[in-house]
This record gives structure tokens, sequence and C-alpha cells, in this order.
């Protein structure tokens, strides 16, 4: 899910939310975000831990085997191992990832849904009918964040099986098809329970935003 939308597949992806809105007075906005965290603070809390149960068990070792090793020598190589594994994770990003628990990656991933829906407008159309399709790639995660006015009518086991297709297609590299099914899909329910009203202006720009 690391692939980025080239400029054809933003065109196709606008031309998807024109298209959606037309049957709708539903407001669609797409997301997709790199990554929602740096993860460095929890890989290098994974590590640590790691780290002190390694000691602990090499210290039991150690006294068993009837081998003296000084305090201060001990410690030593306790800093030594602390600073060498927090400089690989400073170093090499993508461990972080790896070490980073991933209810941790969800947690962080659902909480950058939620501010990109407030952050873009989403939450501030006439009727509350914003629609925000979200994926985050580094934590092969995505989420649809619905206004009020939706979410009393739309039942949430809709979004989740829009969230399901959009994640497969993620998964075999075709971002830009799942956010296209995804719009479309989302178009369709949001035209069963919000028709286009005469005088309706669009409210949300129609494109797709990287961050």
């Amino acid at each position: 899910m690391a692939k980025r939308v080239t400029d054809q597949e933003h065109q196709r992806i606008t031309d998807a939310i024109r298209k959606a809105e037309t049957g709708t007075a539903g407001e669609i906005f797409c997301v997709v975000a790199r990554a929602s965290d740096t993860y460095f603070f929890s890989a290098a809390l994974s590590v640590l831990a790691a780290i002190l149960v390694v000691s602990l068990g090499v210290a039991f070792l150690l006294d068993a085997w009837w081998f003296a090793i000084g305090v201060p020598a001990f410690v030593a190589a306790q800093l030594v191992a602390t600073g060498a594994a927090l400089g690989l994770i400073y170093f090499v990003p993508a461990l972080r990832l790896r070490l980073a628990p991933r209810r941790w990656q969800f947690m962080q991933a659902h909480d950058n849904a939620l501010r990109q829906f407030l952050a873009r407008n989403v939450h501030l159309t006439s009727e509350r009918t914003g629609v925000l399709i979200f994926v985050s790639l580094a934590e092969r995660y995505a989420e649809i964040v619905a206004d009020a006015g939706i979410n009393a009518k739309v039942p949430q086991a809709e979004w989740d099986e829009l969230v399901a297709g959009l994640i497969e297609k993620a998964r075999s590299d075709e971002l830009a098809d799942g956010l296209v099914l995804a719009i479309e899909r989302a178009g369709t329910l949001l035209a069963a329970h919000f028709p286009p009203r005469p005088g309706d202006v669009n409210e949300l720009d129609d494109h797709l935003v990287e961050i």
C-alpha cells in the first residue's frame, strides 16, 4: 500500500467525485496519508523494554554460571545497547513501524482521520452531509468518517463494507482503483438518502489530498 498516486490517477479520482456528487446533496472528500505518525517514541519504548528484559535474563544467567561482572560495566553495556538501538531506529525509519504495536498504529491512523475530517472542513457542510474517505498507507489503514447528518441514516455496516473493498484494492497495489470504487459506492449510498436539491452548491474541493 505504498504506491504514490499519479497525476492521471488524481484526475480519475476528481472525475469520480464530481460524477458521484451529481446524484446527491452530500459531499465527498478524499485524503491519502503516507503515514500517520513517525513512531519513533513508540518504537523506542519497545526497544527499551526489550533491553531491560534481556538485561534481566543475562543477569540471572551470569549469576547462575558464577560469572562476576561489575555493576558499572553492566550498566555501561546497557547504555551502549540502548544507544545503538535508538540510533538504528532513528536512521532506519522502516524499523519503527515494525516495532510499533499494531493497535497503536491503528489508533494513530484513526486519530489522523479525525484530524483530517476537521482540518478539511468536512464537518462544515450546510446539511452536515460530508464524507471523508481516508487512507493511511504505512499502517495499511482505511476509514470512512461521515458527518452527523449521514450517520443518522446510513448504517455503519455499509461503510465497513466499503472500507473492506478499498483495503483489498490497496493491498493489490490498486489504490486509485480502490478510491474510485469507494467514491462510487459512497455516492450511491448518499444518493439514496440525500438526493440533489435545487440550488445545491459544491461545498468541498473535488480532489484527492496527499499528505
